[in-house]
């Protein structure tokens, strides 16, 4: 007798369907049990084409195309990293000698490690946690510690597209309120003076900066206003997976590059473009001798792709089983550094314009003081007679007419990177253009589309995690969403004090830098020696007729790890050596102080890299010594057994009659039991590591085509409901049971 496994509406018992069992002789005189062990639905597309089911869970989301798969994939790496980042990494670290680490990193790090994720995605049809569950039950803190990480990188990435959305709705102002310093009684109000009056409207009228992380000085209501703003764009963008996000990528991805464009063409017009590029990819050869240049690279390499999140794995996911993964992941990562090097482009070449105009307004108040004392006839003479002029002079003369120092390369010098650059210099070069608040309303519609793209990517990917446990199954996806975006809403208002961007330079500095490197090791380490590079190789070739050769498999194998581990040593060393600080705004002097984060806060910080590092030896522990009784059902596999002879039917019947013991596990690598009598009492479900404890002889395992036959010769017939035929004195052959894995 033969039952079928029940689809997703017939009756399922704990997500295990047990079929009937089939009582017949071996021909080789013994009687055995074969235990065929298969993914459920969603598992594994190898298994679900060759049983010509349809592919995939019938209940997963799909890419509506082609199309829209490319450009999530491109809206979540082409973030903000690509415009604020890069740009500075390339001007302190050798102009475009940086290119030659970049493009080294990019080939021996970024992307192997992106094809493993995105592989492991199409191929497991899971996301993060499902997929590290099925490798083996025991590397399933993987993909929680992916999730933990990804769930504080959220939480303050928002943040970022909040202070964009207020920066945007300033931007219609005419002039733009950062154009000049606010007016008190007639006069410049002395903090702007003293500092600028970009850096005064980011530093007070934006965040009103607080002297400390200790001194939060409340909420700022503006903020908040903001952050709600972003949160419920973000949940209805995100509310229904990629049924409603697949949509708004056509936006977020494509609208970044028309903007890139526009100032593209607006900056190469400008006086000065050409001076800002030759500062910026002027190659500086010598400093490509200095490690710390090739640990940026490595590092910006590995942010950029936002390997490690889960995103990659869950996008995966979505795809068709014989979708190319091989040519999506040449595709973007060629996208990503194109990108990186053409935003770097457009911002130097307008920073340029910026630096010269700075330079020209140094050079007419020094001429001025010329003109006060005599020594030319007019302010508007000749650049040359300035100079001549200017070098006939004594340094304590100048000093003491209080000349300033007017230098392009100290101005081009003066970029800065992250916030300060997107926020306080780029603006400050937005204002001199003309028609300043049509090129700040363009720009900071790029940022929020940058941003939006990559936080529906780091959602996605958490979410999708959330979707795999068994338990959210049962509850509709926007309440899963809100009830999340509320949370992380919740914890963000501490962004919105006075301290907010204190609290966002230390979530950047310790919750998404350690833990994400960790992961992404562990997830090489898990699919190259654990699941396999043999294995995964064949995936591949499965998947796409492509079979990875000796770049991937030297790179997955030696490179990648060597080069993550290097940079986690480094990232290590380097809050251990050096004492963290962050930039605290001085109102009275108008400038930015380095400040030691307090004792508490850095308990904080070490709090948040435990709790994404130690998932992965917690459920490793558990599970490896059952140490919980009641584990989450997460993509465990579904059990089918026939052949089973008289001996054993009743013992089997029993089971099958108790719906609370099921011991069925992941389709790969799970656990496999087989009850006594004796142990009625031990309800945990036994790992494969507890039953070869047993006085069974170890573990057998043959492969052929897509199957893999796994053998226990068990020889102690006590152990088992008691056996007549076992027991018989004819018998010499001992009791088997076979265990296929597809």
């Amino acid at each position: 007798m033969t039952t079928k496994v029940d689809g997703p509406g017939g009756p399922r018992n704990n997500g295990h369907e047990m079929a009937p069992l089939n009582t017949r002789a071996r021909g080789d005189g013994t009687h055995g049990v074969t235990i065929m062990l298969s993914p459920p639905d969603r598992s594994s597309v190898g298994s679900r084409e060759g049983a010509g089911l349809p592919d995939g869970d019938p209940d997963r989301a799909a890419w509506s195309g082609k199309m829209q798969f490319f450009l999530s994939i491109i809206g979540y790496s082409v973030g903000l990293g690509n415009i604020w980042r890069f740009p500075y990494l390339c001007q302190q670290n050798g102009g475009g000698a940086f290119l030659i680490p970049f493009m080294i990193m990019l080939i021996l790090e970024g992307i192997p490690l992106f094809l493993i994720e995105l592989g492991m995605g199409q191929k497991m049809r899971l996301g993060a946690l499902g997929v590290w569950n099925t490798i083996h039950p025991w590397l399933g803190g993987i993909g929680i510690s992916s999730c933990i990480v990804t769930l504080f990188v959220a939480i303050y990435y928002n943040v970022i597209i909040t202070w964009c959305f207020f920066y945007f709705f300033n931007s219609f102002r005419v002039p733009l309120p950062w154009a000049s310093c606010p007016q008190f009684n007639g006069t410049d109000v002395p903090e702007c003076e003293r500092s600028s009056e970009t850096a005064y409207f980011w530093y007070r009228t934006t965040l009103d900066a607080s002297p400390s992380i200790e001194e939060p000085e409340g909420f700022k209501w503006w903020i908040v206003l903001c952050l709600l703003l972003s949160w419920t764009v973000v949940f209805f963008i995100v509310m229904k997976g990629i049924q409603s996000s697949g949509k708004v990528v056509y936006f977020t991805s494509l609208f970044p590059y028309i903007v890139l464009t526009i100032f593209f063409i607006r900056g190469i017009t400008l006086k000065g473009a050409g001076a800002g590029l030759m500062h910026m990819y002027t190659p500086k050869v010598e400093k490509l001798l200095e490690p710390t240049v090739w640990l940026d690279a490595a590092t910006q390499v590995f942010y950029s792709f936002g390997l490690a999140f889960g995103s990659l794995i869950a996008f995966g996911s979505y795809n068709t089983p014989k979708n190319n993964c091989v040519r999506d992941v040449i595709l973007v990562s060629v996208c990503n550094a194109i990108t990186a090097i053409y935003a770097s482009v457009v911002i130097f070449a307008i920073l340029g314009y910026k630096a010269t105009v700075g330079v020209d307004r140094c050079i007419a108040v020094n001429k001025g003081i010329l003109f006060k004392h005599g020594l030319i006839e007019s302010i508007h003479v000749d650049n040359a007679i300035y100079e001549e002029k200017m070098n006939s002079l004594d340094p304590m003369t100048k000093t003491n007419w209080t000349f300033e120092h007017c230098s392009l390369e100290e101005q081009l010098d003066s970029a800065a990177e992250g916030t300060g650059l997107a926020f306080i210099v780029f603006t400050q070069a937005i204002v001199q253009l003309p028609g300043a608040p049509f090129w700040a309303v363009l720009f900071f519609t790029m940022l929020l589309s940058l941003g939006l793209g990559s936080q529906i990517g780091i959602l996605e990917g958490m979410l999708c995690t959330i979707f795999d446990i068994d338990i959210f199954k049962r509850i509709r996806k926007p309440y899963v969403t809100g009830v999340v975006c509320l949370f992380c809403f919740t914890v963000g208002l501490v962004f919105t004090t006075g301290a907010g961007e204190y609290w966002l330079k230390m979530f950047d500095s310790f919750a998404g830098t350690i833990g994400l490197v960790v992961v992404a090791l562990m997830e090489t380490i898990a699919v190259i020696y654990i699941y396999g590079h043999k294995k995964f190789t064949e995936d591949i070739y499965q998947m796409t007729g492509i079979r990875p050769g000796p770049y991937w498999q030297l790179t997955w194998r030696y490179i990648g790890p060597v080069i993550m581990f290097l940079i986690l040593l480094s990232s290590v060393l380097s809050m251990v050596l050096k004492s963290p600080t962050y930039s605290a705004w001085n109102g009275e002097l108008g400038i930015t102080e380095n400040k030691s984060y307090p004792d508490w806060v850095m308990a904080i910080a070490l709090a948040m890299i435990v709790a994404s590092v130690l998932p992965m030896p917690l459920v490793f522990l558990l599970r490896r010594f059952q140490i919980l009784k009641v584990d989450l059902d997460i993509h465990q596999g579904s059990i089918r057994r026939n052949e089973t002879t008289a001996s054993t039917k009743e013992m089997i019947d029993e089971d099958d009659d108790d719906d609370d013991d099921d011991f069925s596990g992941p389709a790969l690598g799970g656990p496999v039991n087989v009850r006594s009598d004796s142990d009625d009492e031990e309800d945990e479900p036994p790992t494969m590591g507890k039953m070869l404890s047993n006085k069974s002889s170890p573990l057998t395992t043959t492969s052929s085509g897509s199957a893999t036959h796994q053998t226990f010769q068990l020889k102690n017939q006590h152990h088992l409901t008691p056996n007549p035929l076992a027991a018989s004195p004819g018998r010499k052959k001992p009791f088997s049971m076979e265990v296929m894995d597809f």
